[in-house]
């Protein structure tokens, strides 16, 4: 993959693990985009990046630059992905993939007549795991799905002095714990059972409706330091949603960025006529396969016990932990096998533009149920 040039936009803590996960496939990095010219070349120095641009005119002026990762703040990926794709460039977006189901429409029809590859960073599809429930669903191993249900919850922004750009609206949308984290599993549960939830019955909180904003930037994750200011805050932080599926299944889903001591810990449950299977994010080497007439099983993963789908995203000996960063690095290994042969492949499970606006869509139906108190239909198209 040497011979495939990627730019990243975005030096923040997402922004460097796309660096670093193209590093290990062996992908040449041209450079990078920080927030500022000042911000990018004080990052591309201690990243060790050979180039910082100036801007996204400058970048995309760069021909040895094939593949653009889209890392900056939900605002910027409108703008910035549309320059992209009328550049003729690949794209590599995360999540979410707009502010607006609006943007989002335009985004999946400019993709498609720019006709490259343009992928969602819907990373936890490629847990190695979450791969083999994918091929077992679709193997019939669990029959019909009956129940999903899950969580999503993290404590970085449990107190009020905690900071990020996500926080506020016009940064990260009207959505945050939904938008931020919840999408994540709304994309794993449906890429893993083939449904997309249908209509919602959604309730959100913020628990914190005023925090201390630093005056100086803040990477995510980490503490604020120095002088801050109080900022009145709207978006949510913590969900809880019923979902309706096409077919009769229901399913149950928390969202949560305030739980002291969960600091990363997706988890989903599916039931089916046949079986079921659970995961966490926190113990991702780990398939919990429930049954009701022998005894429950764990699957540890393991390239030699698992089926092809989960075999292909392994990329370690059983025993040999596979966490966050290597979905990332699954990931882009078939995204950039993608780019190599000009286009997706048919075996390839990456999230496309199309699966990044259906999320889009899940929320205006979260923010209208949220704001009638009752079931709302999820739009399409």
């Amino acid at each position: 993959m040497a011979d495939i040039g990627a730019a990243v936009i975005g030096t923040g803590f997402i922004g460097t693990v796309h660096l670093g996960a193209l590093r290990r496939l062996g992908v040449r990095v041209t450079g990078v985009l920080g927030s500022s010219p000042g911000r990018g070349a004080e990052r591309a120095a201690a990243l060790g990046v050979p180039r910082a641009y100036g801007s996204l005119d400058d970048l995309l002026a760069d021909p040895e630059v094939q593949v653009v990762h889209v890392t900056s703040p939900n605002v910027a990926h409108f703008d910035q992905v549309r320059q992209i794709l009328a550049a003729g460039r690949h794209v590599v977006c995360e999540k979410p993939l707009a502010m607006t189901s609006a943007q989002s429409a335009a985004m999946v029809a400019e993709a498609e007549a720019a006709g490259t590859v343009a992928a969602v960073c819907y990373n936890t599809r490629f847990y190695p795991l979450n791969q083999q429930a994918q091929g077992m669903a679709a193997a019939g191993e669990f029959g019909s799905i009956r129940l999903v249900s899950g969580r999503y919850h993290q404590d970085w922004l449990a107190k009020d002095s905690d900071w990020n750009w996500r926080l506020e609206a016009d940064q990260g949308g009207l959505l945050r714990s939904v938008g931020d984290i919840g999408t994540h599993w709304v994309d794993l549960t449906g890429f893993i059972t083939g449904l997309r939830a249908v209509s919602v019955m959604a309730d959100l909180v913020t628990f914190v409706p005023e925090r201390r904003r630093p005056v100086g930037p803040v990477e995510s994750f980490t503490a604020a330091v120095g002088a801050t200011e109080a900022r009145a805050i709207t978006t949510d932080d913590a969900a809880t949603i019923l979902l309706r599926y096409p077919g009769g299944a229901r399913g149950v889903m928390s969202t949560s960025q305030i739980s002291h001591g969960r600091k990363n810990a997706m988890a989903w449950e599916i039931a089916g006529s046949a079986g079921s299977a659970a995961w966490e994010s926190e113990v991702p080497d780990h398939l919990w396969i429930g049954h009701r007439d022998a005894p429950n099983q764990i699957l540890q993963r393991d390239p030699g016990l698992m089926n092809a789908t989960g075999r292909a995203a392994a990329a370690l000996p059983g025993g040999h932990v596979e966490g966050f960063a290597d979905t990332f690095r699954a990931m882009f290994a078939q995204i950039y096998a993608d780019v190599a042969r000009g286009g997706r492949g048919p075996s390839s499970t990456w999230a496309s533009f199309a699966d990044g606006h259906y999320e889009m869509l899940f929320c205006d139906a979260v923010l209208k149920s949220a704001a009638s108190g009752g079931w709302e239909e999820v739009a399409h198209g």
